[in-house]
């Protein structure tokens, strides 16, 4: 058995060859494989290899991390052979004497880090030779500049080799993978409508070369049109599912267009995809380009320059895109966060901005980054969730939504709690729908994301100081304006600050219905969270804080995000009371998450079930 093993952020690797299928790993001299550091125990691990697949056993108390499974303390794990186990600050490798076929995201993220070295190559070539600065000043008119530029990397290409014999089975792999991306771009621009119209699809100028050759790109129109047929995508309306079925089922289509790949249009496709991605990275945002259009995909994190992640389905995964260079995914950031006035410096490393069509952008460079820039992107939704859909994935059911619609049209004070990407603003936007026509709604957040289908909305959004350090409006003044406003009811995107007070006293000064989200664990956690959050607004016993907090928030909708990424409705509470002789809040839940996973009434009734009865907005049933 033989495992290679280094230190994180150590190139050179060591090799262990021990007779046998088994390793122990550990500090203590008796292991087989001695890993030297604090952080390991004296007896870390037992692996044992057969062939292809591989078994450990985690015997510290720290977790390890093989591929992407986090294996606890005192865990065991099955996995192949090919993943590298992480024991920190350890990576190691089995070498194993079958050939492990590769995953489909394996291949992918292999070929695109291809792709990006073969780029970093041509970048640095083209930085001799041309005047990138001058080209990104005059990209809007100066077309003849984009000519020379696809010119000048035809011309790299060909210094470097890169259409000899040797590299035509790679070359192959990577067109199948442009081709793929070329379908998922077509019906990202196409929508729901389903229509193809020629290359219309390519509507970043980026897209078309500038060297364009009709006869080849009447012969991918045609390569599209026909992998589009085989996959039988006009039978799909929906969009996600039309691009889950490109990526999963797209490999055995392309084993059909082979044959129709010859080395000219394999070699036109090659540099059509070198020449996007380029312009892309010197005009563009680089890798992120496709990422930001890509409707799959609800965020995006840039870690480092070579490690980019996204979140697809409520799972995060490696995009295998990466940047040239943190020189490079610094210009990039600049170029993103300058599109809404904002800029990003050693002098002001940080910024927390909104791009155009809404998406959230935070940026972080060095010294504040200490492993290079670091971008994390929150994309805003193009369609907005109903709550049949929330139904139909299982984030609530349909009992416990009827009692949330009766709720909100009462115009009971309703506290959306939960982590961080749990789903909170997406669930305040549901709510929202329940709200009627005729009132006058005033919403309030850092940075829109609530979309509303009433008309009579008002939307207000804070606004950082300037370069003065003047001209700042925070949550809190927005708050107090829209109570002068004439609201029905106030919406506030988030409460994290002192903020909290001033909407506690809205929803005790005649404000009914107000609506807001906080971050927290659970119901009862949340009456913590908010006591703290007002005492650091003003120094007030906490039983007054809590009487404010009972008089205030009627019902607390906690949501959790599963390990799966799934997004469910844990718990549905009334904050009933102020416990006088306990000087306590009473909270009760009305639904819970049991351990099967489903949310069940508990058969406890609201204090106000009889208003919502009298009303004819539940039905007595509701609970069953």
């Amino acid at each position: 058995m033989r495992i290679w093993y280094n230190q994180l952020h150590e190139s050179q690797r060591a090799v262990l060859d021990i007779p046998g299928d088994e390793v122990t790993i550990g500090r203590d001299r008796t292991s087989d494989l001695i890993l030297t550091s604090p952080l390991i125990a004296r007896k870390q691990a037992v692996i044992r290899q057969q062939g292809a697949q591989a078994w450990i056993q985690n015997l510290g108390i720290n977790s390890c991390l093989v591929g992407d499974t986090e294996v606890l303390g005192g865990r065991e794990h099955t996995f192949p052979a090919h993943e590298t186990i992480r024991i920190w600050p350890y990576t190691l490798n089995l070498e194993s004497t079958e050939v492990t076929p590769l995953s489909r995201q394996d291949l992918e993220a292999h070929l695109r880090g291809l792709v990006a070295d073969l780029e970093l190559r041509v970048h640095r070539r083209l930085l001799e030779r041309f005047d990138l600065h001058e080209l990104e000043a005059n990209r809007i008119g100066d077309p003849e500049g984009l000519v020379r530029l696809e010119r000048q990397i035809e011309d790299v290409c060909r210094e470097l080799q890169l259409f000899s014999e040797a590299n035509e089975p790679l070359l192959e792999e990577i067109v199948g993978l442009n081709l793929r991306d070329y379908i998922v771009q077509q019906l990202i621009l196409e929508g729901d409508t389903g229509t193809l119209n020629s290359l219309s699809f390519l509507r970043n100028e980026f897209d078309v070369p500038a060297t364009l050759v009709s006869e080849r790109e009447s012969e991918l129109v045609n390569l599209l049109r026909f992998a589009r047929g085989k996959l039988g995508l006009d039978e799909l309306t929906d969009l996600s599912a039309r691009i889950t079925r490109v990526e999963r089922g797209f490999v055995e289509v392309f084993n059909q267009l082979r044959l129709h790949l010859h080395k000219e249009l394999r070699r036109y496709l090659v540099l059509r995809t070198l020449k996007k991605d380029l312009k892309d990275t010197i005009l563009g945002f680089g890798p992120l380009q496709d990422l930001l259009r890509a409707p799959t995909i609800s965020e995006i994190m840039v870690v480092r320059g070579d490690q980019i992640y996204v979140e697809r389905d409520g799972v995060i995964e490696l995009s295998g895109r990466r940047f040239l260079s943190d020189k490079v995914t610094e210009a990039i950031i600049e170029r993103i966060v300058a599109q809404v006035g904002r800029r990003i410096d050693r002098s002001q490393p940080l910024v927390d901005a909104r791009l155009p069509d809404g998406s959230r952008v935070n940026a972080i460079i060095p010294p504040l980054a200490v492993r290079g820039p670091c971008l994390t992107i929150r994309k805003f939704p193009t369609d907005r969730f109903t709550i049949n859909e929330l139904i139909d994935s299982g984030t609530t059911t349909e009992s416990a939504a009827m009692f949330l619609r009766a709720c909100v049209i009462a115009r009971k004070n309703i506290l959306v709690s939960g982590g961080t990407g749990s789903g909170k603003t997406t669930l305040l936007n549901v709510l929202s729908s329940f709200i009627p026509a005729r009132e006058r709604i005033v919403t309030i957040e850092d940075v829109q994301e609530l979309q509303l289908r009433q008309d009579h909305v008002v939307s207000l959004e804070t606004r950082p100081p300037n370069v003065e350090g003047s001209g700042e409006y925070t949550i809190r003044d927005l708050v107090r304006n829209a109570l002068r406003m004439r609201p029905d009811r106030i919406l506030v995107g988030e409460c994290r600050g002192i903020e909290a007070l001033d909407m506690l006293q809205a929803m005790n000064t005649g404000h009914e219905g107000s609506m807001t989200t906080i971050h927290s664990n659970s119901s009862e956690e949340t009456i913590k969270r908010l006591e703290v959050l007002v005492l650091s607004a003003v120094d007030l016993p906490v039983v007054a804080i809590h009487r404010q907090i009972a008089s205030a928030i009627d019902i607390i909708v906690q949501i959790t995000r599963l390990p799966g990424g799934r997004r469910v409705i844990s718990q549905i509470s009334e904050v009933a009371r102020f416990d006088e002789k306990r000087t306590c809040i009473v909270i009760h839940d009305i639904f819970r998450r049991d351990d099967s996973g489903e949310l069940r009434a508990t058969g406890y009734l609201p204090t106000f079930i009889g208003r919502l009865l009298e009303q004819e907005l539940l039905a007595l049933d509701f609970l069953q």
